[in-house]
C-alpha cells in the first residue's frame, strides 16, 4: 500500500490523489487503508516517514561522506520512473495538511543534516552552518536533477543512464560538501 501511495502522491500530488486511486493501485479496498492509516493524511505521513527512514542516516552513525554521497547518487541516478525517484519527488509535494508538511520539512532537514554531519558538521557552530548550507544546496541540486529527469523530457538528461550521471553529479555533490570547500 505504501509503495502504491508513494507513487501516486509523487506523480499526482496530494490534493488530486484519492484513497480510492491508491487502493486500486495497491489491489486492496479503501477500508483496509483507512484501518491502517485512518485517513489520506495519515497515509501521506506514513509515506513521508518511510522516505525519511530510507534516506536518513541513524543518529550517531559514523557514515563517511563518501558513503553518504554514494547513497545519494544511487537514488538520484535511478530511472526517472523508479522507486527511488518517486521517494525523492514525494519530498517536493506539498500536502496542504500542516502536520504532513511539517513531517516533509523535518525529513528534508534531517536528510541534509545527515549529509552535513557526514562531512564534519556539528550543530551550533556558526562556521559549520556554511557546511549545512552546502549540504542543503547539494540536496536541492539532487532534487532538481530528479525533477527535470522525471517531468520535463529535457534531453539528454531525461534519458541519461546511471553511469552517464554518476561522474558529473558526483563531482558537483562532492565539491559542495567537501570540508576543504569552505
Amino acid at each position: 500500500m505504501l509503495k502504491a501511495a508513494r507513487r501516486r502522491f509523487a506523480r499526482h500530488g496530494y490534493s488530486t490523489t484519492t484513497v480510492r486511486d491508491i487502493a486500486a493501485d495497491a489491489g486492496v479496498n479503501v477500508a483496509l487503508i483507512n484501518r491502517y492509516f485512518s485517513s489520506k493524511e495519515g497515509l501521506f505521513e506514513a509515506c513521508l516517514r518511510q522516505v525519511g527512514e530510507d534516506l536518513g542516516r541513524p543518529a550517531g552513525s559514523t557514515t563517511t561522506i563518501e558513503h553518504t554521497l554514494e547513497k545519494m547518487l544511487t537514488r538520484v541516478a535511478d530511472q526517472p520512473s523508479g522507486d527511488h525517484t518517486m521517494q525523492l519527488l514525494l519530498l517536493l509535494r506539498s500536502s496542504g495538511d500542516d502536520r504532513a508538511d511539517q513531517i516533509r520539512l523535518s525529513t528534508l532537514r534531517s536528510f541534509t543534516e545527515g549529509i552535513a554531519t557526514s562531512a564534519g558538521w556539528q550543530a551550533g557552530s556558526a562556521d559549520d552552518d556554511k557546511l549545512l548550507l552546502r549540504a542543503q544546496i547539494a540536496m536541492a541540486t539532487a532534487l532538481g536533477v530528479v525533477l527535470l529527469r522525471s517531468s520535463t523530457g529535457l534531453e539528454p538528461l531525461a534519458s541519461a543512464t546511471a553511469e552517464d550521471l554518476r561522474d558529473p553529479l558526483g563531482e558537483v555533490l562532492a565539491t559542495l560538501v567537501a570540508p576543504t570547500g569552505l
